[in-house]
């Protein structure tokens, strides 16, 4: 993992959120402040907002990263101590300027923390400029959404401090990963690249296909995308724009029937909270993976009630997934 992102060492703990959290009490250890995206997965956004000001002292102030103004503005000199980030925002696949965000961290002296659950192989933060990568295994990396796991990527001295037997925050609050979970992983981080070019190539046909149909499709592969030229300055050569794609069907009853029609009737995918399987997985996220966030915080966020969140697999063929998912589609436009 460390090799993969360009960091110097790794630490794979018991899960996502627990990388997370231990990152984040690690770094804030005395209490601090922590300025972070807007749009995050629904349990970052939690852990910030409510667990650790209660819990730890540690405080959160929430900006579009996209206004760099915004960003530097939130930054309290002598308090804040992270910045944090998603390479690729959950659900709604906004696209982080790593370098920009790094350039302001490192000018006041922070440690900008970037998720790459959505992104391994097509982006690399540690190259770009951040200083912590995490990851929740459990989705890409893993591929078969039948384990929890995580991982701390980031310089040896930080996951040293994180180790010490007094005060680091992985050896105190033992997240550690099962030593059968890590012989699993190990077993298929080496097919990883083949795996992430497949789910990219046919997320960006489908991407492509469905804005054509008159869909309303969010996925940084498309030229509208506003994030598509940053994205193509930042991602590694040959590995494409991700393999999440999102459909806004305008309401929740929408996607629901979208998502039943799907699963039920046409064998295109599941209905599932997950991401990064060899089948294809969908969720309407407002009421599932960002369900912590309220009616206000969803809005500020860009998560529509009739937003669903598709991970694109690569069992069968392409054509025959594109047939079963236009097959749907003009049956519910009918």
């Amino acid at each position: 993992m460390a090799a993969l992102e360009g960091t110097e060492a790794t630490y794979c703990t018991s899960s996502g959120m627990s990388a997370i959290s231990s990152v984040l009490l690690q770094l804030c250890s005395s209490g601090g402040h922590v300025v972070a995206s807007k749009s995050l997965y629904g349990g970052t956004h939690a852990l910030l907002t409510h667990f650790l000001p209660r819990a730890c002292n540690i405080t959160t102030s929430f900006v579009d990263i996209k206004d760099l103004d915004m960003v530097k503005n939130a930054m309290v000199e002598g308090k804040t101590k992270v910045l944090y980030v998603e390479s690729m925002s959950n659900p709604t696949l906004s696209v982080a300027n790593i370098p920009e965000l790094s350039r302001l961290a490192h000018d006041k002296g922070l440690t900008l923390v970037v998720d790459n659950t959505f992104a391994p192989m097509v982006l690399s933060p540690a190259r770009l400029g951040a200083d912590v990568v995490i990851h929740s295994i459990s989705k890409f990396i893993s591929g078969g959404a039948d384990i929890i796991a995580g991982a701390v990527c980031g310089s040896a001295k930080l996951i040293n401090s994180m180790m010490d037997m007094h005060q680091g925050a992985l050896m105190l609050l033992g997240p550690t990963m099962n030593p059968k979970v890590a012989f699993e992983l190990s077993e298929r981080i080496p097919h990883l690249s083949l795996r992430m070019k497949e789910h990219c190539k046919r997320a960006l046909v489908f991407a492509i296909r469905l804005k054509k149909l008159g869909m309303k499709v969010v996925y940084p592969g498309l030229q509208d995308h506003p994030d598509h030229e940053l994205l193509k300055l930042m991602a590694n050569d040959d590995y494409g724009y991700g393999g999440v794609m999102c459909l806004d069907m305008g309401t929740e009853e929408r996607a629901n029937r979208l998502m039943h029609q799907l699963q039920n009737c046409a064998q295109f995918g599941f209905i599932a909270v997950s991401l990064g399987y060899y089948e294809t997985l969908m969720s309407c996220s407002g009421s599932s993976t960002s369900s912590e966030l309220n009616a206000e915080e969803k809005a500020l966020a860009g998560i529509s009630p009739g937003l669903v969140r598709m991970s694109i697999g690569y069992v069968g063929t392409l054509e025959q997934k594109w047939a079963q998912l236009e097959k749907v589609l003009a049956s519910l436009n009918a």
